[in-house]
């Protein structure tokens, strides 16, 4: 595997701004700094996590520079947070610079076809290389659903979902029938007349799709074992 190779700092140089955002959250949650900061935990700050993720999100699809400036910080200052506390949970004793290890080591091991000896001539290949490597890794994987948080949004977790049946050969979404759409333009309108549908008659439209979303999980399941029938996706095959 090729070594990476980094330009040394001296060693009076100035500390990088990430080395003083570091300071910063040590500073704050150590003796004499902010009682809250001290106070939180890994459970306590999820909900935070949460909310400047969907912020960074807004920025990115509407928002400017400034805007994606501020909301990259509050999301890798949720990152520092958690590896605060870490560094301080008897049981875990971890830090920002071993989250930065595991990840270097992560994508280098992922990149062989840039840090390796193997070839990619396409984005698909690359994509190839991970799910090998994926296997390789987490062996105890066994299903195409193994790792698929649940607690995405519903309609994230649809098209996850859906994307997985496709690859264990339960679905060919480019022949799925249904109401067809050609632009995100035409899309969101037609989403939002379904929840208001389901509003007025007094349905979760959430809920629902969550529902028929834990069915098709036991389909591709069942699938995958070999016993499958035609099911949830036989709302989404084409008509014969």
């Amino acid at each position: 595997m090729t070594e990476l190779s980094f330009s040394s700092a001296t060693s009076d140089a100035e500390p990088s701004k990430l080395d003083e955002l570091v300071a910063v959250m040590t500073r704050l949650r150590g003796p004499g700094g902010c009682p809250w900061d001290a106070d939180q935990t890994h459970e306590s700050l999820v909900q935070y996590l949460i909310e400047e993720t969907y912020e960074l999100i807004e920025a990115i699809e509407t928002g400017n520079r400034e805007d994606m400036i501020e909301e990259l910080g509050d999301v890798l200052y949720q990152v520092l947070f958690h590896s605060d506390i870490a560094a301080h949970t008897p049981g875990e004793d971890f830090d920002i610079q071993d989250v930065a290890a595991h990840m270097t080591a992560k994508m280098v091991g992922r990149h062989p076809h840039v840090f390796g000896d193997r070839k990619a001539e396409t984005a698909d290949d690359v994509v190839e290389f991970w799910e090998d490597l994926k296997k390789t890794e987490k062996p105890e994987r066994t299903s195409v659903l193994d790792g698929i948080p649940q607690a995405m949004p519903s309609l994230a977790l649809a098209d996850k979902l859906l994307g997985r049946a496709e690859k264990v050969g339960l679905l060919e979404l480019g022949d799925a029938g249904g109401v067809s759409v050609q632009s995100e333009d035409e899309l969101g309108p037609l989403l939002l007349a379904i929840v208001a549908s389901a509003k007025a008659n007094g349905l979760n439209a959430e809920r629902a799709l969550r529902s028929t979303l834990r069915d098709l999980q036991s389909e591709i399941r069942e699938h995958e074992a070999g016993s499958a029938d035609a099911g949830i996706i036989g709302f989404v095959a084409p008509e014969s």
